[in-house]
């Protein structure tokens, strides 16, 4: 217990760590936005082979998914694990454990997936894996839903940032997120994250191509949102132009509607609401995208193959390496 009180007095006392400002005293335990308290809650450990080429490579992501979400997106294609549903509780000290052993299996890197809402609690664990001789570079994978002082914060700690940009539209944002502020909030986290790590940058790591700086910008398309995702490329590329990689994503996967036959009362609110949720992307619309980003110059890029949409893109949330 002593280890764990430990961890929660490295969270604030009026939690101001996501743009949600909540003022949570999660240090006493309390409950914020995000869903999470006092406890360091994680739901799986291990290599995950899914991620973009000089991210998983061919020996895999060591990839640490944290429970709860501050965006918590209708439609999460991480479900449980957004809203709570699935997370054991660990120690700051087993988390840089965790670390050391993801290095040990041949990870490519340390891979942070919604890590916003715990970094206090991971920056220190960061810090106690390298200091035990863990030297894989640290990935930010987040929404994207960041403040500025937030990433400022993670000077010295991460190497590079995995985020999503999903809304160029605050209306959408606000209709699947609750967060009409998204796009101008995700893209003065985007400046602050371009500053902090600077452009891609690459070595090779056992014989792969692996990222080890800058960032890497997700767009996952949904259903009936073809103009939002180009205004969210053009936007970016204009923007950003080549500072950022972008990673234009269709595997949009309505687990919603499996939550909602599952007996969740929120999936099922969820689709009433927005119905559009409970079909895939169109291929021809991730292909007029695609040749959108080249019309406009976006000569670097990720893409995906046709049919990405598969329930295999999401691993088992069994506690995997706890």
């Amino acid at each position: 217990m002593q280890e764990l009180n430990s961890a929660a007095r490295l969270l604030p006392r009026d939690c101001r760590e996501c743009p949600r400002a909540c003022g949570a005293d999660r240090a006493a335990g309390k409950r914020g936005a995000c869903g999470a308290d006092g406890r360091l809650l994680v739901s799986r450990a291990a290599l995950h082979f899914w991620e973009e080429p000089p991210i998983s490579g061919e020996d895999g992501s060591g990839t640490i998914f944290f429970a709860h979400c501050p965006l918590g997106c209708v439609y999460c294609q991480n479900y449980g694990i957004a809203h709570g549903e699935v997370g054991r509780e660990i120690t700051v000290d087993r988390l840089a454990a965790i670390m050391g052993e993801l290095e040990a299996a041949g990870a490519l890197n340390i891979n942070c997936v919604t890590p916003t809402h715990y970094a206090p609690q991971i920056r220190a664990a960061v810090g106690l894996a390298r200091a035990a001789g863990m030297r894989l570079p640290v990935l930010w994978n987040t929404s994207g839903y960041e403040t500025v002082a937030a990433v400022e914060a993670n000077a010295g700690c991460v190497d590079a940032y995995l985020t999503d940009f999903k809304y160029a539209d605050g209306d959408m944002a606000r209709r699947y997120s609750s967060a009409a502020d998204y796009p101008e909030v995700a893209l003065a986290a985007l400046e602050a994250m371009v500053r902090a790590v600077g452009p891609c940058a690459y070595d090779e790591y056992r014989g792969q191509e692996r990222l080890i700086g800058g960032v890497v910008v997700r767009h996952l398309m949904l259903p009936g949102a073809l103009e939002n995702s180009k205004a969210v490329v053009r936007l970016l590329h204009e923007r950003f132009g080549g500072a950022v990689r972008l990673s234009l994503m269709n595997q949009y996967t309505p687990v919603v509607v499996r939550e909602a036959a599952a007996g969740s009362q929120r999936a099922r609110a969820a689709l009433a609401a927005c119905p559009e949720l409970g079909n895939t992307v169109p291929d021809e619309e991730y292909e007029a995208l695609l040749d959108f980003a080249d019309e406009l110059g976006v000569s670097d890029y990720f893409w995906q193959e046709g049919g990405a949409a598969e329930e295999s893109f999401i691993p088992a949330f069994d506690f995997t390496g706890l």
